[in-house]
């Protein structure tokens, strides 16, 4: 990797029917301490994802419940769920009534047909569609937007190109990765008070199809949209927001006004894009709950004003010519330093002689300060 890579610990408060086991299918991710006042909250960074849902080996299933579908496994000791992942199915079979979780992961599903959720449109609480072979056109209205009671839909690893949101205002978790979303309904999202976190890395998302898309969603903490093709922050961003990741766009300007709508973001890394010094308003990133601030592989060409607040800065692989101290700390004392902890200037024309005599005060809590 090309930095420390810092990605937050979560809590999943799980419903009291799941079944005790866990099963997180990982790719390249580490841990970090995250300061967000929620229970449940997942949060997906530039490479890899978790896969958070609950999910208990075929092996451990045991004896199979009679109301299920025959493709499938419903635990005796756990009736609400339906495991038919890694079956190689190419359909959605007709849910029982009584099913709450729904596991079809890892198979060759092409199509969802109408009626299949018929007879749990208001209890299906979890559904898992990763790693199938679905397109948009091929979700039969009358599916998917029955579900008025959802919690969480993961439809990662497919094929859709339009997104397909269900009408559940109980929705607190989506997750559309790895799919070639370029268009995403507007109002899909109006009235979900719960939603917290929203997952749409790697996809081909414009600035326009997100403007307005997440206004007064008042629990949205988290939006991903890594390894997509936006040029500038979408407008409409909640306040509520804490973790806004666009890593791998085409951003090439931040507007004065956009960080100061987001009074509780901490976490915001746009590595990766086509920032300039001219491209970034004085002071734009000087906001006071700012924590961790990624602009790395961009085209800088000096430290850009930070708050005193800030604690992880990362800046590697710019243009930097010059480390002006003032852009951390307006001034030394006994009580104002900077909080950094971390800061990244490899791969620039800066190296550690060019560190400001004065520095040493401002910097007292810097563990890491890193030049080539």
């Amino acid at each position: 990797m090309y930095r420390d890579i810092w990605l937050f610990s979560t809590t999943l408060s799980l419903p009291a029917d799941l079944p005790s086991h866990t099963q997180r299918e990982r790719e390249s991710r580490a841990m970090f301490p995250l300061r967000i006042p929620i229970l449940t909250m997942l949060v997906c960074l530039t490479v890899g994802q978790y896969y958070d849902y609950d999910y208990e080996p075929a092996s451990q299933l045991g004896q199979s419940s009679a109301n299920c579908a025959p493709e499938c496994v419903c635990p005796i000791h756990f009736p609400t769920a339906m495991y038919c992942d890694s079956r190689n199915l190419k359909f959605v079979p007709t849910v029982p009534s009584g099913i709450k979780y729904l596991y079809l992961q890892n198979n060759q599903i092409k199509e969802i047909k109408a009626g299949v959720f018929d007879n749990v449109t208001a209890d299906l609480r979890w559904l898992v569609l990763d790693q199938n072979q679905i397109t948009s056109d091929k979700i039969a209205k009358g599916s998917i937007d029955k579900l008025t009671g959802l919690n969480k839909l993961f439809f990662s690893q497919n094929n859709l190109t339009e997104a397909v949101i269900p009408p559940s205002k109980s929705l607190d978790e989506l997750k559309m990765m790895q799919n070639q979303l370029t268009k995403i309904p507007k109002g899909s999202f109006n009235g979900m008070k719960n939603l917290t976190s929203v997952d749409f890395q790697h996809n081909k998302l414009t600035t326009e199809s997100l403007n307005g898309l997440f206004k007064n969603l008042n629990s949205l903490v988290s939006i991903d949209v890594t390894h997509n093709k936006l040029k500038k922050l979408p407008s409409g961003l909640p306040s509520s927001l804490e973790v806004f990741y666009a890593d791998h766009n085409e951003i090439t300007s931040i507007a004065s006004g956009d960080l100061k709508e987001l009074p509780k973001l901490a976490y915001l890394r746009l590595a990766y894009n086509k920032l300039t010094d001219a491209s970034i308003p004085a002071g734009v990133f000087n906001v006071t709950n700012l924590m961790e601030l990624d602009l790395s592989y961009n085209k800088l060409k000096s430290i850009p004003e930070v708050n005193e607040q800030l604690e992880h800065l990362y800046l590697q692989v710019n243009q930097i010519n010059k480390f002006d101290l003032a852009s951390i700390c307006k001034f030394s004392g006994p009580l104002n330093y900077s909080r950094l902890k971390h800061l990244r200037l490899d791969g620039n024309n800066i190296t550690h002689a060019d560190l400001p005599d004065e520095s040493s005060s401002c910097l007292r809590q810097a563990s890491d300060i890193i030049f080539d």
